[in-house]
């Protein structure tokens, strides 16, 4: 059965405009995002806490107080307390390939409810953990919580915004993640102060807030037309719930691409052998390469590790935290910015952009680290704040691009039929990395040293080069649309034919 569509120019003629049901729905699946980038900034804070090292990582603690027998670089290196982090994100890769099934079959509402459950229980056994194996249990629980809501509000968020402000409403999604960050280097920097099991036990109870918000807010979502009609639900329920959406009576046209999109998608039963088909090669190359590039960017150096880096490099703990607070505004405000400009500018230039920054600012890093930074000891204060200075330099350029962007265009390329196998492909691709790297980094770091820096840099400049041969633009295309980007371009027109699709 063959998919095609009109005119490229048809998105002008969509009605609607961007109602107040899709700017609450989107906030309230948008605090997935909170709770992803809560996870992922409060463990670098707790495991930089003398009272969490201390009570399950003696090891370590001892270590980082040692004053000359152990390499600067290597006083974090530990399997275990990598695993801490890392457990996290292997939990999250295969439960997100499970989600698909659920997100396809029972529609995107369920996926992000049952993940905002997980999240709580989550919350609660890391609270109350007496022992490394409950800690590691309530990481894996936030884990299976992250694979099912990060698989099902990207795709949630693109159906229901508008063509031309679908940057904007998706990249939400990332604006909660930096917030997110940023609210648990906020907190930990103050629970720190405590200097007891309290310190780290609260910042771990405090993801209990919006997990619940999260949890009981998808209650009231409505489900996305696109869902409602892949599930064979009727088309008049669909028109209705679109009519909401969009603030008026005139949406045929926009009704008239998801019907036909949901008989492409309902008359394909297998999706995993589906996306392997030679129409939709661009598609999962994608879906590899995105989320690869993301972790690649090396990020999960300053996400996961950076009151760590900054201990190593000779702050102290308070100093450190801190350090972690001015990152997270500096990310938070690049990917506000991102979201303001990334329907006027387009996807591509934004990661070109950020990808030069990053770039540059990862070998001064290097540099310093190389030049200044011996193997025990740290570095004097005012080449800490210049680290500190071109950290902050790199995340922004992060925020600008691969942050916000590395979720939006994997959720708006793929057409009905393979979309939440797709979007399984992206997250689990991408949580894979992040476990290998959260894993290995500090082992990294404490080989490579200076080098760790210099070896993310080269990934930046192989991705930026990416970008500007392989990845044609998306801004403003009905997300039903999209096979016309591909065919447009000027090396996947070669890949798929007109016959083909």
């Amino acid at each position: 059965m063959a998919l095609t569509f009109s005119t490229k120019s048809k998105a002008y003629h969509y009605g609607g405009r961007v109602t107040t049901l899709v700017i609450l729905s989107c906030m309230v699946a948008a605090t997935g995002g909170l709770l992803f980038g809560y996870d992922l900034g409060i463990s670098g804070g707790v495991t930089s806490m003398d009272s969490f090292l201390e009570k399950f990582f003696p090891e370590v603690h001892a270590k980082m107080k040692e004053d000359s027998h152990t390499s600067t670089y290597c006083k974090f290196d530990s399997q275990l307390l990598t695993a801490f982090t890392s457990s996290l994100y292997i939990a999250g890769a295969f439960a997100s390939l499970f989600a698909s099934s659920i997100t396809h079959r029972f529609g995107r509402k369920i996926s992000i409810l049952l993940g905002g459950a997980l999240f709580l229980a989550g919350a609660v056994i890391g609270g109350l953990a007496i022992n490394i194996y409950m800690l590691i249990i309530g990481r894996v629980l936030l884990g299976i919580g992250i694979g099912f809501t990060n698989q099902s509000i990207p795709l949630y968020l693109s159906e229901l915004a508008p063509p031309h402000y679908r940057g904007l409403l998706n990249n939400a999604f990332e604006v909660f993640v930096a917030l997110g960050v940023l609210c648990a280097n906020l907190i930990n920097y103050e629970t720190q102060k405590m200097h007891s099991d309290w310190s780290w036990r609260t910042s771990l109870f405090i993801a209990l807030a919006p997990a619940t918000f999260l949890t009981l807010g998808t209650l009231f979502l409505p489900e996305t037309p696109n869902s409602l009609l892949q599930r064979n639900k009727t088309i008049q329920e669909a028109t209705e719930i679109l009519k909401k959406m969009r603030g008026t009576t005139d949406v045929q046209d926009e009704l008239n691409d998801m019907i036909a999109a949901a008989n492409i998608a309902k008359s394909l039963h297998h999706p995993f052998h589906t996306i392997m088909q030679r129409k939709y090669r661009p598609q999962l190359i994608m879906a590899i390469t995105i989320p690869f590039f993301k972790q690649a960017t090396g990020i999960n150096v300053i996400t996961f590790y950076a009151p760590v880096i900054f201990r190593i490099i000779g702050l102290g703990e308070s100093s450190s935290l801190m350090s972690t607070v001015i990152i997270g505004v500096s990310v938070t405000c690049a990917t506000i910015a991102s979201t303001i400009m990334v329907d006027k500018f387009g996807r591509r230039a934004l990661l070109i952009i950020g990808g030069v920054q990053m770039l540059v600012a990862q070998l001064m890093v290097g540099a310093l680290m190389l030049t200044q930074l011996g193997d025990y000891g740290g570095m004097s204060r005012g080449y800490a704040y210049m680290v500190l200075v071109l950290t902050c330099t790199f995340v922004a350029g992060f925020g600008l691009s691969w942050g916000p962007l590395g979720w939006l265009v994997p959720s708006e390329i793929f057409p009905l039929e393979i979309r939440s196998v797709g979007q399984s492909f992206v997250v689990t691709v991408g949580l894979l990395f992040a476990f290998v790297l959260a894993q290995s980094l500090l082992t990294m770091l404490c080989h490579l040293k200076f080098g760790v820096f210099f070896f993310f840099g080269g990934w930046v400049l192989v991705m930026t080069i990416f970008v500007y041969l392989l990845l044609p633009e998306t801004k403003n295309q009905p997300i039903e649309q999209m096979d016309i980007v591909w065919r447009e371009h000027w090396f996947w027109k070669k890949v798929v034919s007109e016959v083909n699709l």
